[in-house]
């Protein structure tokens, strides 16, 4: 049997892996607004990422960063972390905020369409949490020549590399998918074989793709 090629879906180009990259990124050009908040929340490097390219002096103010990238961009980046939960799903994460932060303005700085509505959860809590949408994300389309060989390993690094995996092709019983997370799985169809990196981080889905391959061997 040959060797299983590795496929990531990420815009990151990565050594061991064919990049398969699933998501585009748009920013939206429009100022942000820091003048009723004195603390952000990020949670996802592309924000961070995003906001850096609108406005450097989102730098002078403190940073809740939601994942363990999200930290390292904002470290890298001249950011401050302020804190940064060990859990970061949906409810866990809200009651995270409200219990440590309900006294600040925080300011959440997001993509167009997330998956868990944080602003709704924290008003019911009695917290105000401000949002600014700074980017989106849409589906790259590929033809079905670009569909994974048999037996691929396929690495998806978020609940929109999946929606966007299955906009394009069809799920192959051969495959075998590496998850980022937890709240990636609960996007993964039933059907599908799949293993979870030991960390939120792609490099930990490599590893665990690379593993995965040398048992076939």
């Amino acid at each position: 049997m040959k060797e299983s090629i590795i496929y990531l879906l990420s815009p990151l180009k990565k050594e061991e892996t064919v990049s398969l990259s699933m998501i585009q990124f748009t920013l939206i050009d429009k100022p942000i607004d820091f003048s009723n908040c004195d603390t952000l929340m990020f949670t996802s490097k592309q924000a961070v990422v995003s906001a850096d390219k609108l406005d450097k002096s989102w730098k002078n103010y403190p940073s809740i960063a939601i994942g363990k990238a999200t930290k390292q961009k904002i470290e890298e980046l001249g950011g401050r972390v302020l804190y940064s939960p060990k859990k970061f799903y949906g409810e866990v994460l809200a009651k995270d905020i409200q219990k440590n932060f309900s006294t600040k303005k925080l300011l959440y700085l997001r993509p167009k369409v997330v998956s868990f509505d944080s602003k709704a959860y924290l008003s019911n809590a009695g917290i105000q949490l401000n949002e600014q949408i700074i980017y989106e994300t849409s589906c790259v389309k590929y033809s079905k020549e670009d569909k994974p060989k048999e037996n691929a390993i396929i690495i998806f690094t978020s609940p929109s590399t999946i929606k966007c995996f299955f906009e394009n092709f069809d799920w192959n019983d051969s495959y075998r998918a590496i998850l980022i997370g937890k709240a990636t799985k609960e996007h993964l169809p039933k059907e599908c074989s799949f293993e979870i990196a030991d960390e939120p981080l792609i490099d930990s889905c490599i590893k665990k793709a690379l593993e995965t391959r040398k048992k076939d061997r």
